[in-house]
């Protein structure tokens, strides 16, 4: 009897799933631009986050009110995600478990992090061109080497090195970027641990909150390096401003993960480079503006940028010492003491948002010069010359963009602001008008102004300021938009996303001519 032989199923029916899910990655990859990209890993992180913080129990459950609504919970996530740290819902509320997702999503949200994934996505699309190349070198005989020696003024393999140099030096610069992130994380926690340790005060500290040293050490490194601000104690770092020896550990580790990252990493580029003579690490930074990396700059545009963090970390520390060093926040701590808080509140004021005094407290004056300090980008400088080649550059490879019709309808960044501002004083209309001094225009600013610069600087809520008490106002260590209605932290929530993807909006409101 005669059998048929077994048909043989076809490729695409065995791998349509896999088959689909690369294509979507295809597309993702090369056709999708990075600002939806971006966008759609922070909200898909963010809600994963939500979803851990939910299923995971909270430190104090002994009430039922006790637990935290799913708005808050959300809000919460994206605060550790975007490292805006503006916190509705008190740190000691959240159990040891809660704290390790809080700090996995200021990881995975840290912009160093981020870059890192960034030059793997770009190391991704270069092979496509070259490996037509290079298969086609490949493929050459013995007797077609010798003929191409002939003509040799028409032979491409230029172009092909540097290709091959190229994608290299990306592939280098990743291990790079991923050995720093490494070695300051583990630093800052030996480090930290280390002075808790040694330090009876600051032990002592933890010890009264049932917070473990090591879950102290490794949130904190994380939060400081990604600049994000939380810490798992209630008064962040107002409990230890008698602790100058930490407040000096931290704040390296806070310039190195934001506003002087570029200096660092070009410094270890340029010692490898000395160390290893390999081309890759010269031509990382010869041809930074090739590779395209947004966090590296050319030798000169690095030096101005170091010295434009140093210039504003010392003007806020001159302001903050003629202005404020008699404020309540810094009664019986000494001079030095009290020199080194000082320093700690002008390095967070960028972007970090750690603090060790209520800010509300402090002077308007004050107030204002952090807002300014807050809306400024991580990397700032002044350049008082012609030939900024590292914006030249960015200029020339979103040239289309920046002439498209929806680039020149955008507006600027100071616009935005004063928009969502609009719209929180429309929706938190009822505490303008009933709680004016909590609910004033001035701290709905620092508020607003703080979530875009992902800092977490906050003038919180206080009881005493009603000036008709309730009888119900619990005072609580969250920050002003704790308080706030559900419309007022959704719009403050699409203020922290605008604020970390600020960098695809920054050549806004080009088609507004003011003369």
């Amino acid at each position: 009897m005669e059998t048929s032989p077994p048909q043989k199923r076809s490729p695409l029916h065995l791998h349509t799933p896999l088959h689909l899910l690369s294509s979507l990655y295809r597309f993702a990859l090369h056709r999708v631009h990075p600002f939806w990209i971006q966008l759609f890993y922070f909200i898909f992180v963010s809600c994963i986050g939500f979803i851990l913080l939910r299923s995971l129990p909270m430190r104090r459950r002994a009430l039922a009110v006790d637990r935290p609504a799913d708005l808050d919970l959300f809000f919460m996530s994206l605060s550790a995600t975007s490292l805006s740290s503006m916190d509705v819902v008190e740190m000691e509320s959240f159990s040891t478990s809660q704290l390790l997702v809080f700090t996995l999503l200021m990881l995975l949200g840290g912009e160093v992090f981020v870059s890192m994934l960034g030059l793997h996505f770009m190391k991704i699309k270069l092979p496509k061109k070259e490996t037509s190349h290079n298969s086609a070198t490949m493929e050459l005989t013995s007797n077609d080497q010798v003929e191409l020696e002939s003509i040799k003024p028409t032979v491409t393999t230029p172009s092909i090195t540097s290709d091959h140099l190229r994608y290299n030096s990306i592939r280098y610069l990743g291990f790079i970027v991923l050995g720093y992130l490494m070695l300051v994380h583990f630093t800052g926690y030996i480090l930290i641990l280390w002075y808790i340790t040694l330090n009876p005060s600051a032990g002592e500290v933890l010890s009264r909150k049932a917070i473990s040293r090591h879950t102290f050490a490794v949130f904190t490194t994380v939060s400081s390096f990604g600049n994000c601000g939380f810490l798992p104690t209630n008064e962040n770092m107002i409990v230890f401003k008698k602790n100058p020896g930490l407040l000096l550990l931290v704040m390296p580790q806070i310039l190195a993960g934001n506003t002087l990252y570029p200096a660092f990493l070009r410094s270890a580029v340029w010692v490898l480079e000395k160390c290893t003579k390999k081309e890759e690490f010269g031509y990382i930074l010869r041809k930074h503006g090739e590779i395209g990396y947004d966090h590296l700059f050319p030798k000169l545009h690095t030096s101005l940028l170091g010295l434009t963090v140093v210039g504003l970390i010392v003007v806020q520390l001159l302001a903050f010492c003629f202005s404020e060093w008699r404020v309540e926040g810094l009664e019986g701590m000494s001079s030095y003491e009290k020199l080194v808080g000082a320093l700690f509140m002008s390095v967070n004021s960028r972007h970090s948002g750690e603090m060790i005094l209520d800010l509300s407290t402090l002077s308007s004056a004050m107030l204002v010069l952090y807002v300014v300090m807050m809306y400024l980008p991580p990397y700032t400088y002044f350049l008082p010359l012609d030939g900024d080649d590292h914006n030249k550059h960015s200029r020339d490879r979103n040239n289309e963009k920046r002439t498209s019709i929806l680039q020149r309808l955008m507006f600027s960044q100071v616009t935005y602001l004063a928009i969502f501002v609009i719209i929180i004083c429309i929706t938190e209309k009822r505490g303008l008008s009933k709680d004016p001094l909590n609910y004033n225009v001035l701290n709905i600013v620092v508020e607003v102004v703080s979530a875009y610069g992902n800092v977490g600087f906050s003038t919180g809520y206080s009881c005493k300021r009603q000036l008709k008490p309730d009888g119900f106002c619990r005072d609580e260590w969250i920050g002003f938009s704790g308080k706030w209605s559900s419309k007022g932290k959704l719009t403050l929530m699409a203020v922290m996303l605008f604020g970390r993807l600020k960098m695809f909006s920054m050549s806004g409101g080009s088609g507004w001519k003011l003369n």
